[in-house]
C-alpha cells in the first residue's frame, strides 16, 4: 500500500502524493502519471493541472504559497491519474544529457558527487513529457512524470558532460510529446544541453536545450523545452499552445523590481547607468533615450537609482557582474577567453608597469622609436605596417583606408559645390565649405570639375555637421584638442584614390566669423607636415565615429533591441526564432560589459578618444539626425551613399561606382547569400496568403521593435511595413547582416588598423599650429615633435591598443556565419531547411574563395600590391586569435 499525504509539487496539482520511505519501492521505474497541462494564463490547482514558468516578480501569476512550495519542493512527488494506471501503454526513455564545468574546485568536485547520488536516487530533477494532443477529458495536453535516475551518470565521449535518464510508460494514444517540463530539485542551477525521448514509432525525438536550469529554490517553477519542430502561432499543435504562452509570458517579466542573476527576464530600460555620480559629479552623465537625447533601448537591470540623481540607475563595478538574461552570459570557453585576454592582462600587468615608471600618465612620444617599443612589451605587429612599415605616410594608403579599412562606411559621392552645411548659420556661421570648386579644380590633373561630378569621380567625407556643435565643449577637456573635418577625394583614371582637400572647422567667433581652414598636400617641406596633421586630425574624428555610430551604435546598441524583442515576442518555436536564434549570442553580455568598461563614465572610451566626456552624446546625436533602419541594409546604404546605382542586371541590384571598394564587393556577395537563404526559409513557412500579416507573434515582435526598442523614432515614416512575405525577408536579411557580416567587416580590423597609433589616432592633443602662434615656430625647428605630441599619450596609447587588441580576437568558440555548433546540431526537425541550410553553407565556400581569388588580384590595387594588405575582414571562416577575418554569427565581441 503507499502510504499517501497531500503535499505542494513543483508542477502544483493537487492530486500529489508523498511516498514513505517503507513504500518507495513500489515506484516502476521512477514513472509518475499526470494528464493536464496549463490552460491559458490563469493557474489552476485543479487535480492535474501543470503550472510553467513565471518569472518569481510576476505576483498577480502566483495562485498558490511559494513558502509552502519551497518547503516541500525537494519532496519525491507520485501524481497519478486513476484513468490510466494499470492500463500499461509504451515505454520510452528521456536522456538528459547535462555540461559540467570544465574547471572545478574541490569543493565543486566534491558536489557533482552528491549530485550523482541525488539524481542516481530520483530525488534531483523531474521531468515531465507533455503531449501535442489535447486529453478530451481535461482539455489539455496529455502528460506524463518521472524522475531522473541511474546511480551513476552514462559515459560519455566528453569528461565534461554526462547522460542520465528517465523511464516512463505512456498511454498508447498519448501521441508525440511536444514538450517537457524540467524541474530542478537540487540547490544549484545545472545547464541542460538537451533531452531526446526514444521509444516512439517516429524515431528519436529531441528537445534542444543549451539553457541553464534554475534552482527551485531560486525560482519554484518548472522550465519549459520545446521540441525541435517549427511552428507558427496558428499551428501550434493544441496540446502545447497554452505552454507556448505561458512560455513566452515567464520571458517578459512585469518590468518591477531587480533582476537576480539566474533570471531569463528580457525587458527595456533606458541608458541610464553609464555615469556614476555618486562616487564623482565628474562622472554623471545623460540619460539616454528620450526626446533631448534619443536612442535604442537595453536590457532592463531594474537596480535602485543613485542618491544623487533619481533619474540614473546605481552601477554594477567590476568583477561583479551586470544582469543578462542567464542564458545570454558567456560560456565558460569565451569567459575564459575573454577574462584572460590582452585587455585584462594588459590593463592589470602593463599599463601599471608604464604608470609607475612616467612621472604624470600626460607623458607623450618623443621618437618613433618609443612606439616601436610597445610591441615589444607585450604587443605583437599584426596591424597595417607589418607588410610596409611607411604605408602610413602615403597618401594612397589614408585613401585606401575608406575603402578596405575598419571604417569603409563613411565615404560618399559628391554630388556639387558648393558644399554645404545643414547646421543653423546664425550659431554656427555661413553654410558654405571653404572648400571651393576652384580649388578642387587645381587637384584634377586637367580634368574640369563638372567633368569629374559627371564621372562619378569626386567622393567625400563629411563630418562637419556631426562634430561642430560638440567641438567648443571637446576642445575645453584637458589634452583633446578636434576639428569638424571634411576631406574630399578624386578617383582618378588609373582607378587610384587619393585626398586632394582637408577642410578642419571650429566653432565660429566674433573675431572668426568663418573659422576654417583648407589644406593640401603640396610638395615643401612645411606643407608636407601640416598635411600630415591634418590628415591624422582627419583619422581622428573617423575613429572616433567608427566607434561611437559605425560600430556602438548601428551594431551593437540596434542589435540589442532586436534580440530583447525577439525573445518577449516569438516563441522559440516559431520559425523566426529558430532563424535568428545563432545570431543572438552573447550580444547582451559584451553590451552589459561594454557599458560596465568602455562607453562609461570615465571608460575606456572617454579616456582614449577625442570627444571624451561627451562620446554618447554624439552617439545619441548621430541616433536622432542620421540612422533609419531601412537604410541599414548594404545595398540600400550604398545607393543612399551614392557609392553604388540601382541596375536590376545586377545579383543585389546595384552597381558599385567604385569596382575596387572591397568592403563593398565583397559584403555583396554575403549579403546575396543571407537574402537567398533568408528568402527561401520564409516562403517554406509563409506559404498561405495572409501568412504574415496573420502571425501574431511575428507582427507583435514587430510593433514592439519599433514602439519600444526605438521608441524614440516610432513615428518615422520609413519603418519598413511587414505585411508581405517581401517584407519579412527585407527586415530578417538586414538584422543578420547587421549582426554578422557588418560588425565583422567594422569590428576585427581594429588592431591590424589601429594597433599602430600612428596611422589611426583615436584623439589629438593640439590643434595644427598657425604662423601668427608661438607654437608655429617650435613645429617649424621639430616638427616630428610637433606631430608625435599631437597624438595620444603613451598611456593612453596603451589603453586603447589594448582594448582594439581584445575587441579584434575571436574566442575558440566562434561560431561563424554557415555553421552549426554541435550544440545546435538537431535546432530544426525539418528536413528541407536543414538542406537549405546546408547550400547556404557551401556557399559561403564559394564565396570565400572568390574573395581570396580577388586578394591576388593584381588589377584591384585595394587589395593587392606591394605592401598592401589583403582585404580579409568578409572571409567567412577564421580560428581564434587576432586574424582580421572571419564572420561571427552573431556580435560576440
Amino acid at each position: 500500500m503507499y502510504a499517501m499525504k497531500r503535499v505542494y509539487s513543483p508542477f502544483k496539482s493537487e492530486l500529489t502524493f508523498r511516498l514513505s520511505p517503507a513504500t518507495s519501492g513500489a515506484w516502476k521505474d521512477g514513472f509518475l502519471w499526470k494528464t493536464r497541462v496549463p490552460s491559458g494564463s490563469k493557474v489552476s490547482c485543479t487535480p492535474g493541472s501543470i503550472r510553467a514558468v513565471i518569472s518569481s516578480d510576476d505576483k498577480a501569476l502566483e495562485p498558490y504559497s511559494k513558502e509552502a512550495s519551497n518547503k516541500e519542493v525537494n519532496e519525491l512527488v507520485l501524481s497519478s491519474s486513476s484513468d490510466n494506471l494499470g492500463k500499461g501503454g509504451i515505454d520510452v526513455r528521456a536522456v538528459i544529457t547535462i555540461r559540467k564545468k570544465m574547471k572545478e574546485k574541490i569543493n565543486e568536485k566534491i558536489e557533482d558527487q552528491w549530485e550523482y547520488f541525488v539524481n542516481g536516487i530520483g530525488r534531483g530533477i523531474l521531468i515531465q513529457l507533455v503531449s501535442e494532443e489535447i486529453d478530451p477529458e481535461t482539455n489539455s495536453g496529455k502528460s506524463v512524470q518521472a524522475s531522473v535516475r541511474g546511480w551513476l551518470p552514462k559515459p560519455s565521449n566528453n569528461e565534461h558532460i554526462i547522460e542520465y535518464s528517465a523511464d516512463f510508460t505512456v498511454p498508447f494514444d498519448f501521441g508525440n510529446p511536444g514538450a517537457v517540463l524540467t524541474t530542478n530539485l537540487h540547490g544549484k542551477e545545472f545547464y541542460l544541453m538537451e533531452i531526446v525521448v526514444h521509444g516512439f514509432d517516429s524515431g528519436p525525438i529531441f528537445f534542444p536545450a543549451n539553457t541553464w536550469i534554475h534552482s527551485s529554490k531560486d525560482n519554484p517553477d518548472s522550465r519549459i523545452i520545446f521540441r525541435n519542430q517549427a511552428y507558427l502561432p496558428s499551428r501550434t499543435p493544441p496540446g502545447i499552445k497554452d505552454l507556448r504562452r505561458e512560455d513566452l509570458l515567464s520571458l517578459r517579466g512585469n518590468g518591477k523590481g531587480e533582476r537576480k542573476t539566474h533570471d531569463r527576464i528580457y525587458d527595456y530600460a533606458l541608458y541610464n547607468d553609464l555615469g556614476n555620480p555618486d562616487k564623482d559629479e565628474e562622472l554623471a552623465r545623460p540619460v539616454l533615450g528620450g526626446e533631448k537625447w534619443p536612442y535604442p533601448r537595453r536590457c532592463r537591470t531594474g537596480r535602485p537609482p543613485t542618491k544623487k540623481d533619481p533619474t540614473c540607475e546605481t552601477r554594477i563595478e567590476k568583477p561583479h557582474p551586470v544582469y543578462v538574461p542567464r542564458d545570454e552570459t558567456f560560456e565558460e570557453i569565451k569567459q575564459n577567453t575573454f577574462s584572460t585576454g590582452r585587455l585584462k592582462a594588459l590593463l592589470h600587468n602593463l599599463i601599471p608597469a608604464i604608470t609607475a615608471s612616467l612621472s604624470s600618465s600626460d607623458i607623450p612620444f618623443t621618437c618613433f622609436s618609443e612606439i616601436d617599443k610597445l610591441y615589444n612589451d607585450g604587443f605583437i605587429l599584426r596591424t597595417v605596417i607589418k607588410r610596409d612599415r611607411f604605408a602610413w605616410l602615403r597618401d594612397s594608403e589614408f585613401a585606401r583606408q575608406t575603402l578596405a579599412g575598419v571604417n569603409p562606411v563613411n565615404i560618399e559621392i559628391l554630388k556639387e559645390f558648393p558644399i554645404l552645411s545643414k547646421l543653423d548659420p546664425a550659431v554656427y556661421g555661413p553654410p558654405e565649405s571653404a572648400i571651393t570648386e576652384e580649388l578642387i579644380a587645381h587637384e584634377l590633373n586637367g580634368m574640369s570639375v563638372e567633368k569629374a561630378i559627371e564621372e562619378k569621380r569626386l567622393f567625400i567625407i563629411d563630418y562637419h555637421d556631426m562634430l561642430l556643435p560638440f567641438i567648443e565643449k571637446m576642445n575645453s577637456l584637458p589634452g583633446r584638442k578636434a576639428y569638424a573635418s571634411r576631406s574630399v577625394f578624386f578617383h582618378d583614371q588609373a582607378g587610384i584614390l587619393r585626398p586632394i582637400a582637408i577642410e578642419l572647422s571650429l566653432p565660429s567667433s566674433p573675431s572668426s566669423p568663418c573659422n576654417k581652414h583648407v589644406y593640401t598636400h603640396g610638395h615643401d617641406a612645411t606643407t608636407h607636415w601640416i598635411w600630415k596633421l591634418a590628415k591624422a586630425h582627419v583619422c581622428s574624428n573617423d575613429a572616433g565615429v567608427h566607434q561611437l555610430v559605425n560600430h556602438w551604435l548601428r551594431t551593437h546598441a540596434c542589435m540589442e533591441t532586436y534580440i530583447i524583442a525577439t525573445h518577449r515576442q516569438l516563441s522559440a518555436m516559431h520559425p523566426i526564432y529558430k532563424l535568428l536564434h545563432p545570431h543572438m549570442r552573447y550580444t547582451l553580455e559584451i553590451n552589459a560589459l561594454a557599458r560596465q568598461s568602455l562607453i562609461n563614465g570615465g571608460g575606456i572610451i572617454e579616456a582614449c578618444f577625442s570627444p571624451g566626456k561627451f562620446a554618447m552624446e554624439i552617439s545619441s546625436a548621430a541616433y536622432q539626425n542620421m540612422w533609419r533602419f531601412d537604410m541599414e541594409a548594404l545595398p540600400a546604404d550604398l545607393v543612399h551613399r551614392g557609392m553604388a546605382v540601382e541596375d536590376p542586371s545586377m545579383p543585389c541590384g546595384v552597381r558599385l561606382v567604385i569596382e575596387d571598394y572591397p568592403y563593398a564587393s565583397d559584403g555583396l556577395l554575403i549579403w546575396s547569400a543571407i537574402k537567398e537563404y533568408v528568402e527561401s526559409y520564409v516562403d517554406h513557412f509563409y506559404s498561405e496568403p495572409n501568412s504574415v500579416t496573420s502571425d501574431i507573434e511575428l507582427q507583435a515582435w514587430w510593433n514592439e521593435i519599433k514602439n519600444k526598442g526605438h521608441f524614440d523614432k516610432r513615428s518615422e515614416p520609413w519603418w519598413p511595413k511587414l505585411n508581405t512575405k517581401e517584407d519579412l525577408s527585407g527586415i530578417l536579411t538586414t538584422m543578420i547582416w547587421i549582426a554578422s557580416g557588418q560588425h565583422a567587416a567594422i569590428n576585427f580590423g581594429q588592431y591590424p588598423f589601429g594597433g599602430y597609433m600612428p596611422n589611426r589616432p583615436t584623439l589629438m592633443r593640439k590643434l595644427i599650429p598657425l604662423e601668427n602662434e608661438n607654437d608655429h615656430e617650435r613645429f617649424i625647428q621639430n616638427p616630428q615633435h610637433t606631430f608625435l605630441s599631437s597624438l595620444p599619450t603613451q598611456l593612453q596609447a596603451t589603453k586603447i591598443m589594448a582594448a582594439q587588441d581584445t575587441l579584434s580576437t575571436h574566442s575558440p568558440d566562434e561560431e561563424y556565419l554557415g555553421q552549426v555548433s554541435h550544440l545546435h546540431s538537431h535546432w530544426i526537425n525539418d528536413h528541407e531547411m536543414v538542406e537549405l541550410f546546408n547550400r547556404f553553407s557551401a556557399r559561403l565556400e564559394e564565396i570565400e574563395g572568390i574573395i581570396n581569388l580577388r586578394n591576388k588580384d593584381a588589377r584591384l590595387k585595394n587589395r593587392n600590391g606591394a605592401g598592401v594588405p589583403p582585404y580579409e575582414l568578409l572571409l567567412p571562416t577564421s580560428g581564434p586569435g587576432v586574424t582580421g577575418r572571419g564572420i561571427p554569427n552573431s556580435i560576440s565581441i
